[in-house]
């Protein structure tokens, strides 16, 4: 699925608003045997090599194991800073300008990790970045669905003290048997005091978490969103509102959501005139960043250049930069399309 010249330059080229990126899982395997040889910890892999045969996940919940497992070398500020760094860096290599990143503070504080370690840690390498690379970046605190309203309560208190620094909430772990309507109260809250609101739905759950989501959570886009196309009702109103779906095609493939990029109903929502995006959800564990996701959704469904600049498009108008900010992005990938 090699890509031709033309559209490989278009997609090097293009500015990029990434939207659907979970900081923790950027965790390459060699920053975690680093930092857990800083901090002692005991991994249950042997070496790098054994980390990435571990990564043939079966689904959403065999990915989140060793997800979770390698969060525990998360520990002081810095590591959090190191980290989100590596990120920027892998980004900045993708043309990436801006990019909204989820955080699961739940997995932290829940081994005695502060708040404010994991928003300082964070918050420090957002700044270097817009310094370095002139990326700018917002985070987004996400409840963790298979834990209970109540938990997500309380860490949303907990991370008052900081709503500064973060720009939204969201919801995302395992989807199964865990609909949106679980935390319609929380979401309920979160806007009431200013937060903005997304939500994973229609990645392994039904196309109703979809709609729960839109209707209960009053979220303004969502995260996944592939399972829309079971109820075509519900398609036609993401077109219609323009809600944007943050698709993520190599996570699909590496979680088994589908067998084949070729199968993605990606494109085909594209052509309705769904404002789908591309993202790279959690890439050091499935085989590529915003930029391989680009290429290999590109030729797999044959985007075509239009269609590639479109997504590209949808992304900066779904994200929560300012409409300035919007309006000359825009003008940029349109300027980078004219020279395609």
């Amino acid at each position: 699925m090699a890509l031709d010249p033309a559209r490989e330059r278009l997609i090097r080229r293009l500015p990029k608003v990434e939207l659907h990126l979970h900081i923790e899982g950027t965790l390459e395997p060699e920053m975690m045997f680093s930092l857990a040889a800083k901090h002692g910890v005991t991994l249950p892999y042997r070496s790098v090599e054994e980390v990435r045969a571990a990564y043939n996940f079966h689904d959403l919940q065999s990915f989140l194991d060793l997800y979770y497992a390698g969060c525990d070398v998360l520990r002081d500020r810095r590591d959090f800073y190191a980290l989100a760094m590596a990120y920027f860096t892998r980004a900045h290599a993708d043309n990436v300008v801006h990019a909204e990143l989820f955080f699961d503070p739940q997995t932290h504080t829940a081994r005695g990790i502060a708040m404010e370690t994991i928003i300082g840690g964070l918050r420090d390498a957002m700044a270097d970045a817009r310094t370095r690379y002139d990326i700018s970046s917002e985070l987004i605190l996400c409840f963790l669905r298979h834990l209970s309203e109540e938990a997500a309560f309380e860490t949303l208190e907990q991370a008052l003290p900081f709503k500064d620094q973060f720009i939204a909430v969201g919801l995302d772990s395992g989807e199964r048997g865990n609909p949106p309507s679980k935390f319609e109260r929380v979401f309920k809250h979160a806007k009431e005091i200013g937060l903005r609101t997304v939500a994973h739905a229609g990645e392994e759950g039904p196309a109703a978490y979809i709609r729960e989501a839109l209707d209960l959570l009053f979220v303004e886009r969502i995260d996944h969103g592939v399972r829309c196309d079971e109820e075509p009702a519900l398609v036609d109103e993401l077109v219609k509102k323009q809600i944007a779906l943050t698709v993520c095609p190599l996570s699909n493939l590496k979680l088994c959501v589908v067998k084949d990029l070729r199968d993605h109903n990606f494109a085909k929502l594209l052509r309705k005139g769904v404002a789908v995006t591309i993202n790279s959800d959690d890439p050091a564990y499935f085989g590529g960043y915003i930029g391989e996701n680009f290429r290999q959704t590109a030729a797999a469904l044959d985007l075509t250049p239009a269609e590639i600049i479109t997504v590209a498009e949808n992304a900066v108008h779904a994200s929560f930069m300012s409409s300035a900010q919007k309006l000359s992005l825009t003008s940029a990938i349109q300027l980078e399309g004219q020279r395609a």
